[in-house]
């Protein structure tokens, strides 16, 4: 019985080893019909979106075996001379990275598509504030104060009517000559004018742009600040060329008057 039994087992072991010394050459040759001779070819292709079709231009195209490479035009077409069995790398903006093998048996003289997939981030909220730079308005005049009630600022009768209105229009004429309601609505307009062109010129004209100009430091730059104010060589529409040569010419003034004045104390 246990002599049977070895015997059997013993035939299947042999028919096994058979079968493998049989198979193993058809393994090879299946393995050998595989491998692919390569072949210089002249590859047309064209980059285009994978959802809806619509061509990626300005993509980059790397043979990864030889690192040149190419870029796509506005439609999306590329060629390339290359092995049929190198692979491309194509990276495009808003794309993922593709590699891409070329089939093994690619005609040339046909297009190869090639597919790019779109690249979704998710981005939260973005809150974007911002500061508005403050004035500097430090030893600058200011025009009249312009608290009046909202109603006196309208524009009537801002421009001096003629004097053929006293004739055709008396009323309108006299209202402008006489009504301290109008006077005031131009005292108001003026004011409003000037403080804008005093916040201009502020911008050419303060203690920073005088402390680099002539060099005196924070206390000395006040006391100039003081002579020159009181000069009023500035209009609200001064140039910061005018301002600038203002300052200098001033400073020149003031150091004399200071040095004129330190020699008088000196006797």
């Amino acid at each position: 019985m246990l002599k049977s039994l070895f015997l059997w087992s013993m035939r299947i072991v042999f028919s096994l080893i058979i079968l493998l010394f049989i198979g193993f050459p058809r393994g090879v040759q299946a393995q050998d019909e595989d491998i692919i001779d390569p072949v210089l070819i002249f590859l047309k292709a064209r980059l285009v979106d994978k959802d809806d079709g619509s061509p990626v231009g300005y993509a980059h195209v790397v043979n990864m075996r030889t690192r040149g490479g190419t870029t796509t035009d506005v439609n999306g077409y590329f060629s390339m001379e290359m092995l049929n069995v190198d692979s491309l790398g194509i990276t495009a903006m808003s794309y993922m990275k593709e590699y891409i093998h070329i089939p093994p048996y690619y005609n040339e003289d046909s297009l190869l598509t090639i597919y790019a997939r779109p690249l979704r981030i998710a981005i939260g909220e973005v809150k974007v504030t911002g500061q508005g730079m403050k004035v500097n308005m430090d030893g600058v005049s200011t025009g009249k104060p312009d608290a009046i009630d909202p109603e006196l600022r309208g524009d009537a009768f801002n421009k001096k009517p003629s004097i053929l209105a006293a004739l055709f229009s008396p009323a309108s004429f006299l209202q402008y000559h006489l009504s301290k309601r109008e006077k005031q609505k131009r005292d108001v307009r003026a004011a409003m004018i000037s403080d804008a062109q005093w916040e201009r010129l502020s911008q050419y004209y303060n203690k920073d742009v005088v402390m680099n100009l002539t060099g005196l430091n924070g206390a000395e730059a006040d006391t100039f600040m003081i002579f020159f104010n009181q000069k009023s060589v500035l209009t609200a529409h001064s140039r910061e060329y005018d301002v600038r040569e203002a300052i200098l010419k001033q400073y020149e003034l003031y150091m004399q008057e200071k040095l004129f004045g330190d020699d008088e104390k000196s006797n």
